[in-house]
């Protein structure tokens, strides 16, 4: 038979047993509900890590997608830059060839004048009648008319000197070395015809010896396009108007100022016309694109930067900076 202080000591341990018990079901539970939440977890990351994947198979997809559109658009952009280069080199030469029949249809006219004048004084001189006076008069009309001939075909030859250098440069747009304000008047000559049928004069001022290691086909396009960016939409018909470069040189860099005195643009279209397919002139031919490729000529292949400024009634001036070489 157990003594009191065994029964006592059972009944302890039969407590701590209880308590010992009741402490493993609780480990036991919360073992389950935590393996539970892993077990969650587990699922949850692995439809994470599912849908993460699915997200980047889509972007990459998506990323291919517009590596073609971009691709695309810039073939696009290539032909377009061309159709306007050789639209532009189109009308330059369509320009020079009309100012070219100015000077070879006068030399032409005093040429044959010349020629009947020379068979008068021939057979006079043949059949012996020969006066004083027909000769100083024919020595006269000679040296005058071969004058006039020579002068003609002197001007004709500068415009086709003038158009060889600026359509070679257009059409090839090679790097070299080359004095800006000089190519500029050669430029300027070339559209000539163009100012012919208006009230507007264009000149070039400036340094004479500033020279740059560029694209002066790249150049002779800019030039193009804002001449004809005035032309087309700065000025009423029957206005007059001027037109001016000007070419310094700032430390590193050739300003080109270009300023028209026409109607200006309004600041609420000012930050829009290097966009592309922006026009006002839309229902003149407007393209829209004529400043936009010029914007992509000087920030890409002239490698510099071209800013305007403009006020509406006081005129608009383009500030072209370029480096006085650019990087091969």
């Amino acid at each position: 038979m157990l003594s009191k202080d065994d029964e006592t000591e059972i009944q302890n341990l039969n407590k701590k047993i209880r308590i010992l018990e009741n402490k493993l079901h609780r480990s036991e539970t919360e073992r389950a509900k935590l393996e539970g939440t892993n077990r969650n977890r587990e699922y949850l990351l692995k439809k994470v890590i599912c849908e993460l994947q699915e997200s980047q198979e889509f972007l990459e997809k998506k990323r291919a997608d517009l590596e073609k559109v971009i691709d695309e658009l810039k073939r696009v952009q290539d032909r377009l830059i061309e159709s306007e280069k050789m639209a532009a080199l189109g009308t330059l030469v369509a320009g020079v060839a009309h100012e070219i029949n100015t000077p070879l249809g006068t030399s032409i006219t005093l040429a044959s004048a010349l020629r009947d004048e020379t068979q008068l004084f021939y057979s006079v001189a043949t059949s012996g009648q020969l006066k004083r006076s027909l000769l100083n008069s024919y020595i006269e009309v000679a040296a005058e008319s071969t004058d006039l001939i020579l002068n003609n075909l002197q001007r004709a030859g500068e415009l086709v000197q003038s158009f060889k250098q600026v359509a070679v440069d257009q059409s090839t747009l090679e790097q070299r070395t080359f004095q800006v304000k000089s190519y500029l008047e050669e430029v300027t000559t070339s559209l000539s015809p163009h100012l012919k049928s208006t009230l507007h004069t264009l000149s070039v001022t400036g340094d004479d010896y500033l020279a740059i290691n560029s694209y002066p086909g790249a150049l002779a396009q800019l030039v193009t396009n804002l001449v004809t960016n005035s032309l087309t939409h700065a000025y009423q018909a029957g206005m007059r108007g001027c037109l001016y470069f000007e070419v310094m040189q700032r430390h590193e860099s050739c300003l080109i100022h270009y300023s028209d005195d026409g109607c200006g643009i309004p600041q609420a279209i000012l930050g829009k016309i290097f966009e592309p397919f922006f026009t006002t002139a839309r229902d003149r031919g407007g393209t829209g694109l004529g400043l936009h490729i010029s914007y992509n000529l000087v920030t890409q292949k002239l490698q510099g930067t071209i800013d305007v400024k403009s006020e509406v009634g006081q005129g608009t001036q383009f500030i072209i900076t370029l480096p006085l070489s650019v990087a091969n």
